[in-house]
């Protein structure tokens, strides 16, 4: 048992690492896990989080996928954000850069994004980087519009005065503090289902702390005005939504807008007592779900395109 716990303690050892450099010239800080030539997924966290959101998924895909992860600007090991701030324009930016600098022209990939990354994915969804590398893509415990008039980490009834406190939580610039117990179960309230495991919630609440008060400030106002509405009627590729039913931050209300708005949408997947962070919550059911689109819409043509290759030696030799 000692073992296990320790081995799902200490973050995976990349394959690789590098930079890729986006339009407004921020360095984005890149993992590559898993062999070079298997099917490819690419993961996006959220706000406030960091590549260690996807650890579990990255554990149990790299042993047979290559496994691309980074860290939003602002984020992680990615420094503060160049000309381009922060913004929905800066995401899809950042996205194409590292699908860029990761995979070979027309070489395709399963794309998951949690929350934010979600809106990374909606806000890049007519670039044309997207639409040469995204095979499929995987929406996690996310929302394209409304989300400080959605959210219910308040406790008050829906209206304009929550809103507008939702909005100014969301911008606050109010330091985090350090992880201790009051903040444990404030990030639980907010972020989690009731029904969470201790260690989850402390590997959750040590991402979150642990990012920059100015990213956070940054991205939580870009959110409080967010309306990708557009990106969704453009996401013209495989797409499947995922989301817990008690999720406060961006309730279920919006993963069921989603998943009747995606040009090809593959369905949502409601997941019983869970809040927002379901990577971490329900590590089992989405890496799940990333094997089920990358077995769908990625491995054949990946196993294809392995044959040509073969075959192309083989009549040169």
């Amino acid at each position: 048992m000692s073992r296990l716990l320790h081995r799902d303690t200490v973050p995976p050892v990349p394959a690789a690492e590098l930079t890729a450099r986006s339009a407004d010239g921020t360095r984005i800080h890149v993992e590559l896990h898993g062999p070079e030539d298997a099917p490819a997924v690419v993961l996006a966290h959220g706000w406030t989080c960091n590549t260690r959101f996807w650890d579990a998924q990255i554990r149990d895909l790299a042993a047979d996928h290559r496994v691309i992860a980074y860290d939003q600007r602002g984020h992680g090991l990615t420094p503060e954000p160049g000309p381009g701030g922060y913004s929905t324009d800066a995401l899809a930016d950042d996205l194409e850069a590292v699908l860029a600098a990761t995979l070979a022209p027309g070489r395709r990939a399963v794309l998951a994004g949690h929350s934010m990354g979600g809106m990374t994915v909606m806000a890049a969804a007519a670039r044309p980087g997207l639409r040469e590398h995204a095979a499929a893509v995987l929406l996690c415990s996310t929302g394209s519009t409304r989300l400080a008039a959605e959210a219910r980490v308040l406790p008050l009834r829906a209206g304009a005065l929550r809103t507008r406190l939702t909005t100014a939580v969301l911008g606050a610039k109010a330091p985090l503090g350090p992880v201790n117990p009051v903040s444990r179960k404030v990030l639980k309230y907010a972020t989690m289902g009731a029904g969470s495991a201790p260690d989850r919630v402390d590997a959750c609440a040590r991402i979150v702390h642990a990012c920059p008060r100015r990213a956070r400030v940054g991205w939580g106002r870009v959110l409080g005005e967010l309306d990708l509405a557009a990106g969704v009627r453009e996401l013209r590729v495989p797409t499947a939504v995922i989301a817990g039913t008690d999720d406060r931050l961006t309730p279920p209300v919006h993963a069921r807008s989603l998943a009747a708005a995606l040009p090809v949408g593959l369905g949502l997947t409601e997941l019983a007592g869970m809040g927002h962070m379901t990577p971490v919550e329900a590590p089992e059911a989405v890496t799940a779900k990333i094997r089920e689109l990358v077995t769908r819409y990625v491995a054949t043509g990946a196993a294809a395109e392995r044959k040509a290759a073969t075959a192309e030696r083989e009549d040169v030799a």
